[in-house]
């Protein structure tokens, strides 16, 4: 389980108070006692998504299927600084992704480490840029 405190809560609604339905996942993160899986997986059947994994590797599964975007150097910077703002955007202009997950998601990739989370792809991105 990965577990919000209510400092971290308190943290991402400064972040995010002019989006209504970040707020709105933030209550109800609060609502599920800071249990971040518990709380994305109700927001994504409320989404008609129908999650067959257990919460953790649901929201696991869900993050890394995006890491490729959510790693991407231009954000990751204010990623490892602990905001969000600028990746909720980017991710909100990228039509299949369920936007009212972006919230859970990247509060995932914080508590997981945004390096330990994205240096499956630095390998990859370092090998490629080798040739060049």
């Amino acid at each position: 389980m990965t577990q919000v405190t209510s400092q971290e809560i308190a943290l991402f609604r400064s972040q995010l108070a002019d989006d209504p339905i970040a707020m709105e996942t933030l209550d109800l993160i609060e609502d599920c006692e800071g249990d971040l899986e518990d709380a994305a997986m109700t927001l994504a059947i409320k989404a008609g998504q129908e999650p067959e994994q257990a919460n953790s590797e649901w929201l696991d599964a869900l993050a890394k299927k995006w890491r490729a975007v959510i790693c991407e150097s231009e954000f990751r910077e204010e990623l490892l600084n602990s905001s969000i703002l600028e990746m909720m955007a980017h991710l909100k202009t990228m039509p299949t992704f369920p936007k009212i997950l972006a919230t859970p998601v990247l509060i995932y990739v914080l508590k997981q480490g945004v390096n330990n989370f994205c240096e499956p792809l630095d390998g990859i991105k370092l090998e490629v840029g080798s040739g060049e």
